[in-house]
């Protein structure tokens, strides 16, 4: 694939956090152009600089408006689109799409749980029903054949959780129940103003104690009931994940190392590290940075993302990339982040 073969993209959301990283990752990716950027359909068409001053002089792309009667236009243009929207909005747009032969990355909750009841539980809306499956995307994890139309990006929190527990699952103890405690920045609450959100008001809180809507979605992704305890810290962003998990007896220090090697040996962006991680060493990085400890047959795992890169843009880029048959790296480890 060459520059002249670009991959025409739109990115819907593309004035939140995650939508203005997702943005301009593909405004610098090699293989893909941004065709459309679109935002609320009550504001005005603006250039993204405009809610985003630091990428003026960088990145020209028009936010505009989206409105259902696009939709024609849009199908003959892109090929494929980006969903930074809420759930629901997600839920009823993500068809429509699909249903124009448009490959659909979405970053939402609406098509990450399996089971139809749970979702309606953990969204308070049904999820709808397609005709085919839609494959999880746990990047690490997945291998997209380039034929599917739509693929769920998983949520921040499951990220973290699942790619520090996964390679070691056949390790742990048949009743073994995972304790995941979790600290995510302020931007993962989004861009919309909330005062229990606001920067001034966070201090360090656990929030959505054993009901938060990650709790199955992580369940899910790592094959066993969890204990999710997720907190907001006053910081902007990153998660730092502190996870611990009962082994099978007389597992070694070598079958630890071993599961993990054999996993990530070939997987650069998930990054094995000597001491805990700091959020520091991940913000603005597409790299998730895992560090564990064993004591007796307890085994301590430390992990840190992005949570609007690792968490949300930077793997729905790394999707798209396998799906294209690209290097998972492509366009991800020179360009820095917006915010």
């Amino acid at each position: 694939m060459t520059k002249q073969e670009t991959i025409q993209c739109a990115v819907f959301g593309a004035s939140g956090y995650s939508g203005v990283e997702l943005l301009w990752l593909l405004h610098n990716h090699p293989n893909f152009s941004l065709a459309y950027a679109f935002g609320s359909s009550a504001r005005e068409a603006e250039p993204i600089s405009a809610l985003y001053p630091q990428l003026q002089g960088r990145c020209d792309v028009l936010l505009q408006a989206w409105h259902s009667d696009l939709l024609p236009q849009l199908a003959q243009q892109v090929r494929v689109a980006f969903l930074a929207l809420p759930h629901e909005a997600s839920a009823e747009l993500a068809p429509l799409l699909v249903a124009q032969g448009i490959v659909v990355f979405d970053l939402s909750g609406a098509f990450r749980l399996k089971n139809p009841a749970v979702h309606q539980e953990a969204y308070g809306f049904a999820q709808p029903k397609l005709s085919q499956t839609v494959p999880y995307g746990l990047a690490e994890f997945s291998q997209l054949n380039g034929h599917e139309p739509l693929i769920a990006v998983p949520g921040c929190y499951p990220t973290a959780a699942a790619l520090a527990i996964r390679p070691i699952r056949q390790l742990l103890s048949d009743n073994c129940v995972p304790i995941v405690n979790a600290v995510s920045g302020v931007s993962g609450a989004g861009r919309k103003a909330q005062p229990h959100t606001s920067f001034c008001e966070v201090s360090l809180q656990a929030y959505g104690v054993a009901s938060h809507r990650h709790q199955p979605e992580i369940a899910q992704a790592v094959g066993r009931d969890v204990l999710f305890v997720p907190h907001l810290g006053n910081f902007m962003r990153g998660i730092l994940a502190t996870i611990y998990l009962q082994l099978k007896d007389e597992v070694r220090a070598s079958a630890i190392e071993d599961s993990y090697a054999a996993c990530y040996a070939d997987q650069p962006l998930v990054r094995m590290v000597q001491k805990p991680p700091s959020i520091q060493q991940v913000a603005g990085t597409p790299f998730c940075d895992i560090y564990y400890k064993q004591h007796q047959q307890q085994l301590i795992i430390c992990v840190a993302i992005d949570n609007l890169l690792k968490g949300a843009a930077a793997q729905a880029l790394q999707l798209a990339n396998q799906y294209f048959s690209l290097p998972s790296t492509t366009g991800l480890l020179q360009v820095g982040a917006v915010l």
